[in-house]
């Protein structure tokens, strides 16, 4: 079944493995939800990624997502939020971007440059779209 909103529905796929404490979760796949994972992945929250065939859909692959855990088993992402949605957009200018719980969340955002981190974005001297916010 077509998904509407891609980031959504992987921000929620992530959202429910970690409150199960699932080790890997699988979203479809789209060039935004690639670069969003890749994004995670540098900024530490998750542990890799990687590309896999659908099994039900030959033509639509899927990206597999390995979550991060802590020792005791406390997540690395304790919350994940859509900001921008299809119906309301969210934009910031590069001076509004200020660090989410004092550098410890990130805000994902589509920029000129591709989807970067808020500190990528800063250190990139630029601002965009504000996909997602993660703690």
């Amino acid at each position: 079944m077509p998904v509407t909103d891609p980031i959504a529905d992987m921000l929620t796929r992530i959202r429910n493995a970690v409150r199960i404490k699932e080790d890997e979760v699988r979203v479809s796949s789209s060039k935004i939800v690639v670069s969003i994972a890749e994004t995670l992945k540098k900024e530490g929250f998750i542990h890799d990624f990687s590309i896999a065939k659908n099994e039900k859909i030959a033509v639509q692959n899927d990206v597999m997502i390995k979550l991060k855990y802590g020792r005791g088993g406390e997540p690395a992402i304790t919350r994940i939020d859509r900001v921008s949605k299809p119906g309301r957009r969210v934009y910031r200018k590069k001076e509004e971007l200020k660090p989410v719980l004092r550098g410890l969340g990130i805000l994902v955002l589509s920029t000129p440059k591709g989807v970067l981190s808020d500190r990528e974005a800063r250190d990139a001297n630029v601002g965009g779209e504000v996909l997602c916010q993660v703690e």
